[in-house]
């Protein structure tokens, strides 16, 4: 089986054909991967630290509060009130992190037959939703009743979409076809 390392190193002669790379600092690379979970008006203390644990065991980083921006009555929230978590992997956390999401986690989710691809914008970032955190290995089956959804955006160096739609693909990022 070859690695999201081994994949990374080699985007340059797999891609300079198709997009005419000059240069090996022209050819696309993953940047940064965040993961965030919105809590809402959860106040339930027990269900937040159940989130925290369950994101740090996933991506082996503590997760960092999100406060409101700004005040809106209709919802009753305050601004600085905390609504959400973050988590920002670089470096080997982040190539751990792809390794097991495309390897493990996402052959584990039900019905799967890839991701869309629709969901790359324009800038070359790619966004998809987990429905389940229950799909790591780490998280096992201890409370279904506690499941939580979370978002991963993996931001790239790519300029145009089918820049970074050869690229996940090429790294290996199960796109639908």
């Amino acid at each position: 089986m070859e690695t999201t390392i081994t994949r990374l190193g080699s985007v340059y002669t797999a891609l300079k054909s198709d997009f005419g790379y000059k240069n090996v600092m022209q050819a696309p690379k993953l940047e940064k991967i965040v993961i965030s979970v919105g809590t809402g008006r959860v106040q339930d203390k027990a269900k937040i630290a159940l989130i925290q644990d369950r994101l740090a065991r996933i991506t082996g980083q503590k997760a960092s509060a999100r406060p409101a921006k700004q005040s809106i009555a209709s919802f009753k929230l305050r601004e600085g009130d905390i609504v959400g978590y973050q988590i920002t992997l670089r470096g080997k956390r982040m190539i751990h992190f792809m390794d097991k999401l495309t390897h493990i986690a996402l052959p584990q989710t039900r019905d799967f037959r890839g991701l869309k691809v629709s969901a790359i914008d324009e800038m070359g970032n790619y966004t998809m939703g987990i429905k389940e955190h229950s799909i790591f290995p780490e998280c096992g089956d201890e409370d279904t009743k506690d499941v939580f959804s979370f978002a991963v955006t993996l931001v790239t160096t790519a300029k145009t979409k089918p820049e970074a739609e050869a690229f996940l693909r090429h790294i290996g990022v199960p796109l639908q076809k």
